[in-house]
């Protein structure tokens, strides 16, 4: 699956970008500060990242004659999401070289395809059941017990597409409710702490990983993330190795992040994969402010063919980040020493949206 290889991008080159949301956004101001330019693709007019481009497409992703113009008018493409229909990733790969590549999207927007790959390469996930209809999820209930997770396999993020199931619970009503014929179900995770690694490969090979973050979740979305994870450094080398291993397999070029569960075991803390995601990450977002390169740089360097950079942390960082009507209180954190506030633009503060995020960072302790 490795990138073809080709020449490094020059000072004034143009990176194309797919979705205009806040990851988008900061691509684009990672790359201006190293002399790239950006092209935003994305259908919602409104989109964050159009706010700082010179030129931006707003166009559906089913449109083919929009994506030929698009790729005609930049050197290399990228993503911001990765639920890009796989249709648009294909004419654009017929035009444009493009990071993550088509079978990487394939692989991980779904669920049972990267549970597949992740269990093949010998990495721990939680136990997990390939559902296609009632019978079939009764049979999963009854092989993994309850409670656990039914998901759907394609475009599920922030808890959206996925029902708890409990003890007692009918799993006729949790499959009547995804309104979906491909699921998965998967064993819960009676998990320590949620955290994850912030990886990024180059096109030479060279992987380069931050600090193990802890996550904390509200609602199903993220809302704290702090770095470095307060897990044994035995623990935090395995998850590195594992981001590591996974990128490597993949053929990988860019920043990606893998969601993992610490879980007790006899002999001490264990990390279980639970998602890929083949993109730059929310809970990478303290690298901004708390590390000497930040996650968007580092995707910026490593789609451009750059070298990529040994991130130093700044202190001990926490992330919070802005949800929804959070965003009003935002001159409340302009006054908190050590805090960076980050808003992304967006017109409307709906329940459950990222609006913006804090980055606090404080001198390490000894």
């Amino acid at each position: 699956m490795s990138a073809p290889r080709r020449e490094p991008l020059k000072p004034g080159d143009t990176i194309g970008i797919l979705g205009g949301g806040q990851l988008g956004r900061m691509l684009v101001l990672a790359a201006a500060r190293l002399g790239l330019k950006c092209q935003v693709f994305s259908p919602d007019p409104d989109s964050p990242a159009f706010d700082v481009v010179q030129n931006a497409t707003c166009a559906e992703y089913a449109d083919v004659e929009a994506l030929e113009l698009f790729a005609s008018e930049v050197d290399v493409i990228t993503y911001e999401f990765e639920n890009v229909p796989a249709s648009a990733a294909m004419v654009l790969a017929a035009r444009r070289p493009v990071m993550p590549s088509q079978t990487i999207l394939e692989t991980t927007q779904d669920r049972l395809a990267e549970k597949d790959f992740v269990t093949k390469l010998g990495i721990g996930t939680a136990a997990y059941a390939d559902v296609t209809s009632p019978q079939a999820l009764r049979d999963a209930v009854a092989r993994l017990g309850l409670p656990a997770v039914l998901k759907t396999r394609r475009f599920g993020y922030d808890g959206k597409g996925q029902v708890m199931l409990r003890p007692g619970d009918d799993p006729e009503v949790a499959w009547a409710t995804l309104e979906t014929r491909a699921a998965i179900l998967e064993a819960f995770v009676p998990f320590e702490r949620e955290v994850s690694v912030i990886a990024a490969r180059g096109a030479d090979g060279q992987v380069v990983s931050y600090d193990v973050t802890e996550n904390e979740h509200r609602d199903h979305i993220l809302k704290v993330s702090k770095a470095p994870a307060a897990i044994p450094d035995a623990v935090a080398n395995e998850a590195r190795r594992i981001a590591k291993t996974i990128a490597d397999a993949l053929g990988y070029v860019g920043v990606l992040g893998v969601e993992m569960f610490v879980v007790p075991g006899s002999d001490g803390p264990k990390v279980l994969v639970n998602e890929i995601a083949p993109r730059v990450h929310n809970s990478g977002h303290w690298t901004l402010d708390g590390a000497s390169v930040s996650q968007f740089e580092q995707h910026i360097r490593a789609i451009a063919g750059w070298p990529l950079a040994e991130p130093v942390r700044h202190g001990v960082v926490t992330m919070t980040n802005l949800i929804g009507a959070d965003v009003h209180d935002y001159t409340r954190w302009l006054t908190v020493p050590g805090a960076t506030v980050h808003l992304y633009g967006k017109r409307h503060a709906l329940p459950g949206r990222k609006m913006g995020h804090v980055t606090v960072v404080e001198p390490e302790k000894h």
